[in-house]
């Protein structure tokens, strides 16, 4: 299946999707992931907790927001509900892996998705539904077929290793985002790099809370 290249419906459709995502990239340059866990489906404060945190991220301005795509029927629901309490969030899903992830994120109306790993057949899927994906690039020749597709926003997945290896210089017109085990303190490298935005997983929450520091940038950066 050939993606579509010329300018019809759908990929205008796609154009402002894109133009809508990389404008709030260049807001506030960093995602932060959610990765559900049977805790957070089940055990109601635990869920109160994560939404409370949410709510002051808003409250700083931030509002990039993800949440790993799981096959457990809570997952919609629990998605959903967080669209429905904060309206205001640019909420996508990550680790997208197959046709149920994407039909599941357009079902609840997210802005865009990142896959775990390259996936042409997927990403030409999506596009055909005009669902924003967001490809996962981890070597020059997955590159260069994401580039010959048309790729605008490109997540280079993981990154530590790959700086060398993928130079992002040699690319115009592409918002890179780097992702893969970093945290707040390496957007100031990423970013001295090239890369438009990074996406802090695991290490944005320490016991169950989000890292202080993401706070501390946010009100740095909204003086």
């Amino acid at each position: 299946m050939q993606i579509i290249s010329d300018l019809k419906k759908s990929d205008n459709d796609i154009k402002s999707k894109i133009d809508f995502f990389s404008n709030k990239i260049r807001l506030k340059s960093f995602f932060l992931l959610i990765k559900p866990t049977k805790y957070i489906y089940t055990n109601s404060s635990y869920r109160e907790l994560v939404e409370r945190q949410i709510d002051n991220l808003i409250k700083e301005g931030f509002e990039n927001i993800e949440i790993s795509w799981s096959n457990n029927e809570n997952w919609i629901y629990y998605v959903s509900d967080l669209k429905l309490k904060f309206p205001k969030l640019n909420l996508g899903s990550a680790s997208i892996i197959n046709k149920k992830s994407i039909d599941e994120s357009i079902r609840i109306g997210l802005n865009y998705s990142m896959m775990k790993s390259w996936d042409k057949d997927l990403l030409n899927y999506s596009y055909s539904k005009n669902h924003l994906l967001i490809p996962a690039i981890k070597n020059l020749k997955d590159l260069k077929e994401a580039i010959d597709l048309n790729c605008k926003i490109i997540k280079i997945y993981p990154v530590k290793g790959k700086i060398e290896l993928i130079n992002i210089s040699k690319y115009k017109n592409i918002d890179f985002i780097a992702a893969g085990g970093l945290s707040i303190s390496d957007l100031p490298l990423y970013k001295k790099l090239g890369y438009k935005a990074i996406v802090i997983g695991e290490k944005g929450f320490k016991n169950k809370r989000i890292d202080q520091k993401i706070y501390e940038w946010l009100k740095e950066t909204s003086n």
